[in-house]
């Protein structure tokens, strides 16, 4: 038997995998420079990976749905997306 698997998916969860391997790598050069100030640059560059990858798994899957559901639905998810952003860049 198979299994059909939509492309949507298989790039969301692609772009995922790529950020997991990011982070791991992250934490891996943290530990090897052992050191403070390095590991605080490192992690600060980490800060504009995750918005990035929700940003363009958010809009992969909205595409992917484009035709099943409203176009009015695809704006409020994308405005909950933004509220989201704004509120976590907010909390410095």
């Amino acid at each position: 038997m198979r299994t059909f698997i939509e492309n949507a998916v298989v790039i969301m969860a692609s772009f995922r995998i790529l950020s997991g391997l990011i982070e791991i790598t992250a934490a891996i050069l943290i530990l090897k420079f052992n050191s403070i100030e390095k590991g605080l640059m490192i992690n600060s560059a980490l800060a504009l990976v995750g918005p990035a990858i929700l940003i363009i798994t958010t809009t992969v899957g909205l595409l992917g749905l484009t035709d099943r559901i409203s176009y009015q639905r695809i704006i409020w998810v994308m405005v909950g997306v933004t509220c989201i952003l704004f509120r976590v860049k907010g909390q410095t």
